[in-house]
């Protein structure tokens, strides 16, 4: 018997396949954790074979970036331009959540692109939130509609960025009602009943372990764990770089601490800020405020937990996983006796659509720390929750009002 040409057993699609397994293992493990090799092993082929396609990982990480981009660029301009929000809003949301094992790559790991090809992706995200924002504007001519839009593709994109097992159709549905509602809140009418944020002061570094995470923080912020060196580490902490050493086994250990140190302060802000609270919708409420006052105070800190998580070591990996798990459990508990139409898969989903709104809101507001920012944002994650501003039980239609225009 004599074995098959290449040409006859090579798949037709091997580059789609490759950029799907590439955004797959980029989304989960960033893009300097991730290897070709690594690649090629998912896809089932050499890494010579890979390098047929790609001439280096860079190029193969581009090409992932922009497909997505591309899908939701197509998604957009396939439905009429007279079409209703609801129409437009689930096109991106069936999009989004078919690739959701991919998704996170522009959400996080497109700072890692070159100048010129993240203005490229830029733009073409840019071309997505003003596509939404113009029907926004014509169904809903509220204050801040490029917020309320990019608050409400915030929601959707949530889905890439949690393993939260929930069939496709249920989440359509689910983040199309919870994006419907975030474009219908106005950000300019406070919620009712949301007290003022207490946050635990960031203590002032006195001691050297202290101090090289207040130097670590803000580098792994502005340019990626991966491009930070230990040395630059030390110069910004004005040590040398043996000093590190004694306080730290290896980087991956500052970026672990740093990430524990935001879990630590976002735990005792919401224990702070939960005390004395009537019920489960002014805890609901609560839990917003703080989490919304939390992220403009810290951004640094939640930025660097967020996107540099995924390519810390497992067992630097599993503390912060427990703490992030012990802190959406909060939030579930106190969602579902609110709105006990949702089960828990569903409600950890809309906890996590709230957090992207956070996501896209602050970065439209350019994380400007101001009292009227902190209120939009809370306003339009109370929206997304499909909380009331009053207390008096789930908006009309729940988590079903999504699914007209199917």
């Amino acid at each position: 018997m004599t074995a098959e040409s290449p040409a006859a057993t090579r798949p037709r699609n091997r580059k789609q396949l490759i950029v799907d397994a590439a955004g797959r293992v980029f989304s989960e493990r960033g893009y300097h954790a991730a290897s070709m090799e690594e690649i090629a092993t998912t896809v089932g082929i050499t890494a010579a074979a890979l390098y047929r396609h790609f001439p280096n990982k860079y190029a193969l990480f581009a090409e992932c970036a922009n497909v997505m981009a591309d899908r939701l660029v197509a998604a957009v301009d396939e439905v009429p331009a007279e079409a209703a929000l609801a129409d437009l809003l689930a096109a991106v949301t069936r999009v989004t959540v078919a690739h959701r094992a991919s998704g996170g790559v522009y959400r996080w790991e497109a700072r890692y692109l070159e100048r010129g090809d993240r203005r490229v992706l830029k733009a073409k995200f840019t071309h997505v939130v003003e596509r939404v924002t113009e029907v926004v504007r014509r169904e809903h001519p509220l204050p801040g509609e490029h917020l309320r839009a990019a608050a409400a593709l915030g929601a959707i994109a949530s889905i890439t960025m949690h393993r939260t097992s929930i069939a496709p159709r249920r989440a359509e549905d689910l983040l199309l009602a919870s994006a419907l509602r975030v474009v219908a809140t106005s950000p300019a009418v406070p919620v009712d009943r949301a007290r003022p944020v207490e946050l635990p002061v960031l203590p002032v570094p006195r001691t050297r372990r202290a101090e090289i995470l207040a130097a670590a923080v803000p580098l792994f912020e502005r340019d990626g764990f991966a491009t930070v060196t230990n040395g630059r580490i030390a110069e910004a902490a004005g040590l040398v770089p043996s000093t590190l050493y004694r306080h730290f086994p290896g980087k991956a250990d500052i970026l672990a601490a740093a990430c524990l140190q935001a879990a630590g302060l976002l735990a005792q802000s919401v224990e702070q800020n939960l005390h004395g609270v009537a019920g489960p919708h002014d805890a609901v409420v609560a839990l917003a405020a703080t989490y919304v006052a939390y992220s403009f105070e810290h951004t640094a800190l939640t930025s660097v937990a967020d996107a540099e998580l995924a390519g810390l070591p497992a067992d630097l990996q599993r503390p912060l996983a427990v703490a992030q798990r012990e802190h959406i459990a909060i939030w579930e508990q106190q969602l579902r006796l609110v709105r006990p139409d949702l089960d828990p898969r569903q409600a950890r989903a809309l906890v996590h659509a709230g957090f992207g709104v956070v996501v896209e809101a602050g970065r439209r507001l350019r994380w400007q720390d101001t009292p009227d920012h902190r209120a939009a944002v809370t306003a339009l994650v109370v929206g997304a929750l499909g909380l009331p501003a009053s207390g008096a039980g789930p908006v009309p239609g729940g988590d079903h009002d999504g699914r007209a225009g199917r």
